[in-house]
């Protein structure tokens, strides 16, 4: 474990933020979707125009079974008589015309809203794409990479589906259900009652099973997070857990939050899965009463056949929205539970806006002199990590700072970077606080490498350049001659231009010097290195120093190392122990004070023959 990882708070894997655990009461869906609402306001009116063509569709939908009522008494009429072609035509033709421009407006409808929930889908990604750059590091530091990931993709493709198909469905099934009914009513009150009779079970029934399944929908959404988030920890480490035989221990979990997944889903989609079954019983139960009903009124001579006709079909018009019903509730309470979770996680606190920091150092103006002045600094106020550090390093000093797991190594230089603002105290680069500048140009003015390399799909030329213009050929060249890494790179297929991917076979020192080679061609003046050679043989380590001690003259670096025969040339070592420096000098002082730096010194060496 890292020395940073060990001075952290371990990321947890249940539900984020304020989320309901499993068992709890469920949270008023009224505030996520009153969000989300706000958050599309730019695609209102469309979304409003969509609506209405999606209402005047169904409307002229509804028309039409009492035009199949006409033409049902016109048939009947004509068994005794002659049928009136041509009447029957004219209302065949409005009917087809009717049935038509439903068809279109419809369409339009669809085109307008999978159109919108695309843009309100993207704009959410891109949202939380700029709030992941916005956040502090301590965000991370207590929630799962995958669960981040989960919102990024299951959450918003979860919206994303809801609006395109949920909205229009409610509408239409709202337009639908009180057209009918209006329809039904203005033919014949007793058949509409006997219709409703038959329909009044089947509200109860949708009603109770919402409100029981709308706990598991929350919980599913947090299952789905808590999964991504093993999964994604598990296949980061998957040559530890081998090494350690962790397979039992990691399945075990793996079972266990898949097995939570798999009875909230199974909770969820049972429930809503009901609908269907229950809609159509309601509405089979409906066609009988229709039947009977409408029998009895004909024999007694109120109604005509036609009606009978027209009803039938109004019955299926009038429960069908209910099964519609059912399936936008449940869809739409899924979507309030992935909702929570994507504005929770964009109304998480963000660094400090520093848009009204003048201030600016240029890294070509920065010789390297950096001084700690009483820096005080814990990842909770109730343990401090770092006590009271004051040091002075001056300009194209190489700096190592060593100490034992948990000292504070690797949070100096997270403090040195502003990845952390110290407590109190200061950090001082050419007598400016780095706190009066932005944490841009603080970056600016440092390169990098750490112990976990990062490589990109990309050439091996653009992971050396990454995000620095200007860099000529011959300076990438260099800077890879310099690491001893330019001869490989010329074996690959396509040298400088290979494709880094899954595909290519590099080992995990050839990743180290590729992201030292980056570090090297953005000429910062500081450089910071995590134990940077940590990764690759005594060969490669020894070619790596050699090469570092010629490309950082003239500029001031910090080296984090526990091989401390890497750091033998270094300026000045700062000895760390429980966030405080206990000693500090060159390596031939500090062996001949014969204290905590000597024993750590000869206590690697010890053993070797």
């Amino acid at each position: 474990m890292s020395n940073k990882q060990a001075n952290k708070p371990r990321k947890g894997t249940g539900a984020p933020g304020n989320m309901a655990a499993p068992g709890e009461k469920p949270k008023n869906f009224k505030k996520p979707w009153g969000k989300l609402i706000a958050y599309c306001k730019p695609y209102l009116p469309a979304i409003i125009f969509a609506l209405v063509l999606a209402t005047v569709g169904t409307i002229f939908t509804i028309i039409g079974p009492n035009m199949l009522s006409e033409i049902t008494d016109l048939i009947m009429e004509g068994i005794t008589g002659e049928i009136d072609i041509t009447a029957i035509g004219k209302i065949g033709l409005l009917l087809a015309i009717l049935y038509g421009l439903s068809f279109i407006f419809n369409y339009i409808q669809a085109f307008i809203m999978a159109t919108i929930t695309q843009r309100v889908s993207k704009r959410l990604r891109s949202d939380i794409s700029n709030k992941i750059d916005k956040l502090p590091l301590k965000y991370f530091d207590s929630t799962t990479y995958g669960d981040v990931l989960s919102r990024v993709t299951n959450d918003v493709d979860m919206i994303g589906q809801s609006l395109n198909q949920s909205i229009g469905s409610l509408v239409t099934a709202g337009v639908m259900f009180f057209g009918s009914l209006i329809m039904m009513f203005s033919i014949n009150v007793t058949m509409t009652l006997s219709a409703i009779a038959a329909t009044v079970v089947g509200f109860v029934l949708m009603i109770f099973i919402i409100s029981k399944s709308r706990k598991y929908f929350i919980r599913q959404q947090q299952d789905l997070g808590r999964i991504n988030g093993h999964i994604e920890e598990i296949y980061s480490g998957h040559e530890v857990m081998k090494v350690y035989n962790g397979e039992k221990a990691a399945k075990q979990e793996f079972n266990e939050i898949n097995e939570s997944l798999f009875n909230s889903a199974w909770r969820a989609q049972f429930m809503s899965g009901m609908m269907m079954p229950l809609m159509i019983f309601i509405g089979n139960l409906g066609y009988v009463v229709v039947c009977v009903v409408g029998a009895a009124l004909t024999m007694k001579g109120s109604i005509t056949f036609g009606v009978i006709v027209s009803f039938m079909v109004y019955i299926r018009l009038f429960t069908q929205p209910l099964s519609q019903f059912a399936q936008a509730a449940t869809s739409l309470q899924s979507t309030a539970a992935a909702s929570e979770r994507v504005f929770e996680f964009l109304q998480e606190e963000e660094l400090k806006d520093e848009s009204d920091k003048k201030a600016t150092l240029d890294a070509k103006d920065v010789k390297g002199n950096v001084q700690f002045k009483n820096v005080k600094f814990g990842y909770t106020k109730e343990k401090l990590i770092i006590n009271d550090f004051s040091a002075q390093i001056k300009a194209g000093q190489k700096v190592a700072i060593v100490g034992p797991t948990g000292a504070g190594k690797t949070t100096l230089v997270n403090l040195l970077m502003r990845f952390y603002e110290v407590d109190s105290g200061e950090i001082m680069i050419e007598d400016v606080a780095t706190k009066s500048i932005t944490r841009k140009n603080v970056h600016d003015l440092f390169c990098m490498v750490l112990q976990d390399t990062w490589l990109f799909e990309g050439t091996v030329k653009e992971n050396i350049v990454y995000n620095k213009e200007a860099v000529t050929e011959e300076e990438v060249v260099a800077a890879c001659k310099a690491v001893g890494l330019d001869h490989f790179i010329r074996t690959l297929p396509k040298g400088y231009e290979t494709v880094l991917n899954d595909k290519t076979s590099l080992s995990v020192g050839q990743k180290q010097l590729i992201t030292i080679a980056r570090a090297m061609v953005k000429k910062a003046p500081l450089l910071i290195l995590d134990e940077a050679t940590s990764s690759v043989d005594t060969r490669t380590e020894a070619l790596i120093q050699e090469a570092m001690d010629k490309l950082m003259v003239g500029k001031t670096s910090f080296v984090i190392a526990h091989r401390l025969s890497t750091i033998k040339n270094a300026d000045l070592i700062l000895v760390m122990k429980d966030g405080d420096i206990i000693e500090s000098g060159n390596h031939e002082e500090l062996i001949a004070e014969k204290g905590f730096y000597a024993d750590l010194y000869n206590s690697q060496f010890e053993n070797v023959s």
